[in-house]
């Protein structure tokens, strides 16, 4: 199982928001730049950044995100108001590893598609999830798709993975409740991401045991220290126990 170290990058801060809510973000002191080298030389496989401002509609990241992809050392997963196709030609242009996209889906889907045959194992699906819905625009918005529907409909797309968010997990801020993300996960024959589980170590381990979750997104958690990266590697990275089967 990959762990994605996570930022979100607001007016050039790394921050964490509560709720979706850009009016009461968490500014985190933190170089977004020196962190990634940090998360890379902790083990890190992968690092995923958010534009949160492109995600808005209300400016972008752009010169940061550059150059975080330049010193990274580790491949980006970027995140974050792709709206276009040459908006993720130009990122992965620039060096992106991968692109994750979540309203275009919901209103291109075919172009969605092309872009992940065109540009194969490079392409995320992100699926935000609350109360039954899949939601758009940055959680604004609740769509006609439920889960299981949308993401049928992007399984022959040759994606890299879906990242998958239970968002009423996320706004409760207890512990979260997998039931929908391991729903969908069996559904479906791509890697599922999950996002917004952990809150500790002991919720890596947990999910190692849920079938065909390949990753998971660490934010807050890791910035809040939380939870330890090395520790959280560690653990998804050791075999996992067989699991009996009841009759």
């Amino acid at each position: 199982m990959i762990i994605y170290p996570t930022l979100e990058l607001y007016n050039g801060k790394v921050v964490s928001l509560t709720r979706g809510r850009l009016e009461e973000p968490v500014i985190w002191h933190v170089d977004p730049i020196e962190t990634v080298r940090n998360f890379a030389a902790d083990g890190a496989s992968w690092v995923h950044v958010t534009d949160i401002n492109a995600l808005a509609g209300d400016g972008d990241n752009n010169e940061l995100l550059e150059k975080i992809i330049r010193a990274a050392g580790i491949p980006v997963q970027l995140g974050g108001g792709f709206r276009s196709r040459d908006g993720v030609h130009r990122w992965i242009d620039k060096g992106a590893g991968r692109i994750v996209i979540g309203t275009m889906a919901a209103h291109d889907p075919d172009l969605v598609k092309e872009l992940a045959k065109y540009h194969p194992d490079q392409i995320v699906l992100a699926v935000d999830i609350y109360d039954g819905s899949v939601m758009t625009e940055g959680w604004r918005t609740r769509s006609a798709f439920v889960p299981e529907t949308y993401v049928a409909a992007f399984e022959e797309a040759p994606l890299a993975g879906i990242i998958v968010t239970d968002i009423d997990a996320d706004i409760e801020d207890t512990d979260a409740s997998l039931a929908v993300i391991s729903g969908l996960a069996k559904e479906t024959r791509h890697n599922v991401i999950a996002r917004g589980t952990v809150r500790s170590a002991d919720d890596v381990a947990r999910l190692k045991y849920i079938p065909n979750i390949a990753g998971t997104l660490i934010g807050r958690a890791l910035l809040s220290k939380d939870v330890d990266l090395k520790r959280a590697l560690e653990i998804a990275a050791a075999e996992g126990e067989p699991i009996a089967e009841f009759q």
